[in-house]
């Protein structure tokens, strides 16, 4: 989730400031026992941090048996500079996942909510029928091809935010998107491409004409939190459940991807430990009840973050300031307050280390299946 300042319910997308340490990611760790398709957003404590740090942050995540995580690529910063490629960063994420025999679910920003991007700054900002499907195709060919480990593709998220005011541009994009996912599959043809939804967002604001208008792909994936519209948390643990079965009816006859699922810890928005824990059991029922329905199902996220680093104004990516609007969320004060405090306190693990009731939960399902 932690894309959350894109609206997409963002977070992990934060840019992280790596600080060297001479440790070695190239050594894989035998295989052990997993499911591909069961994930964790992987993140550490705080906004910086070590390699090393990272390292076991990612040797602690996989020892529970997940098989996958995200990333989140953003263009700018793979390609600043057009046909010039800045792999710093992505080799690092990605090679932990590749230490860890973890498949990678790549979050690759055409849309996030209402903002398109972000854009490197060659390509200016452009409107969506002018943002060019073979520049597209050149720069996801050249992630696929350098990460064997990226077995999915999300190519936009958080999208019902994008048309809930523009419905007329939803054909520009089916387009773009088709154009785009005939090009990648010729090249990459194992590789399987989606869009992502916001579930709560779609359901508070009757969005769902949307999703089956761009039911297209090889999945459609969602994200959810059990939150009405001033982000407070409105569910219980079994209403939740009910409310992740409408998925798929939006999808029609596509199978579903569970890109984002979290239950806040956070008092401040009505979320507590006991919660969360009764939430991932009847997150992992409703996975076990519909398997083979599901794409991959990834839970956001390990760690949380201490209070007031997560989203409290509209960051800067690049050039650009990007809007929480589009997440549905709103922008007023009060509600980027209330979603600051939902995101930082939905991890498993408190950002002092200590695990919460709901990591040991999360370990336990997976045992169970593995």
């Amino acid at each position: 989730m932690d894309k959350k300042f894109l609206g997409i319910i963002v977070g992990i997308g934060v840019v992280i400031a790596i600080i060297a340490v001479g440790l070695s990611i190239s050594n894989t760790i035998s295989p052990q026992q997993t499911n591909e398709k069961i994930g964790l957003v992987i993140n550490s404590p705080n906004q910086s941090t070590t390699l090393q740090e990272l390292d076991q942050a990612y040797s602690d995540a996989s020892d529970t048996g997940i098989g996958r995580s995200n990333v989140y690529l953003f263009w700018n910063l793979v390609e600043p500079v057009r046909g010039e490629f800045d792999w710093q960063q992505s080799d690092i994420l990605m090679g932990l996942n590749e230490k860890n025999n973890l498949k990678v679910t790549l979050y690759f920003s055409i849309i996030n909510g209402e903002t398109l991007g972000p854009f490197p700054n060659w390509i200016g900002k452009p409107p969506l029928n002018s943002i060019g499907e073979d520049r597209v195709v050149s720069v996801l060919d050249e992630i696929l091809s350098r990460y064997d480990i990226v077995d999915t593709v999300i190519l936009a998220g958080q999208t019902e935010s994008q048309f809930r005011f523009y419905e007329q541009n939803i054909p520009v994009y089916k387009e773009l998107f088709n154009g785009v996912y005939d090009k990648i599959k010729s090249k990459h043809p194992d590789v399987k491409i989606g869009n992502a939804f916001a579930l709560d967002q779609v359901l508070n604001k009757n969005l769902r004409y949307i999703v089956t208008e761009l039911s297209i792909g090889d999945f459609v994936a969602f994200s959810y939190s059990p939150v009405d519209t001033l982000n407070d948390i409105v569910k219980t643990p079994q209403q939740a459940k009910e409310e992740l079965q409408q998925i798929f009816d939006l999808a029609g006859d596509k199978k579903v991807g569970i890109f984002e699922i979290s239950w806040s810890t956070s008092d401040f928005v009505g979320g507590n430990e006991t919660e969360q824990t009764e939430f991932l059991k009847k997150s992992f029922e409703f996975y076990t009840e519909n398997e083979s329905q599901i794409e991959f199902f990834t839970w956001y996220r390990q760690y949380d973050r201490p209070e007031g680093t997560c989203i409290v104004e509209a960051p800067i990516i690049g050039d650009d300031t990007l809007t929480i609007g589009g997440s549905g969320f709103g922008t007023s004060e009060h509600l980027v307050e209330r979603l600051s405090h939902y995101i930082c306190s939905a991890g498993m693990i408190n950002n002092d280390g200590n695990p919460k009731l709901g990591w040991n939960e999360f370990k336990k399902q997976i045992e169970m299946m593995n």
